[in-house]
């Protein structure tokens, strides 16, 4: 009984442990790899989407911006250097210029070793 219920407690620390370290947001600097429009403009999405694509901690990423709001894609040029804050599927990202702004995470995938 008594070993059942230690067994039980560490079980549970180390499930609190793993949603703790994985709930962390991803913060740092990267240059920009791509930025790509996405769909088209319509009666329900009166702005352009983009995909942007940047490396961050071993992963590339690309998240998309919402067609409900305008962005300057001139703001964003490729190669440049951006900041990024990533939490769960949503990122933001800012320029040196103080430009931000806000996108969903849509693809995933490890970067190849060097």
């Amino acid at each position: 009984m008594q070993r059942t219920a230690t067994t039980a407690v560490l079980a549970l620390a180390a499930i609190a442990a793993t949603l703790s370290a994985s709930a962390a947001k991803l913060n740092g600097a990267a240059p920009l790899k791509d930025l790509q429009p996405f769909g088209t403009t319509d009666k329900d999405h009166k702005h352009q989407a983009y995909d942007l694509s940047f490396d961050a901690e071993g992963h590339s990423y690309t998240c998309r911006t919402d067609p409900k709001k305008s962005i300057d894609a001139t703001e964003f040029v490729v190669g440049s250097q951006i900041n990024y804050q990533i939490d769960k599927n949503k990122a933001t990202i800012k320029t040196r210029q103080d430009k931000k702004l806000e996108c969903k995470i849509v693809r995933v995938e490890k970067s190849p070793a060097p």
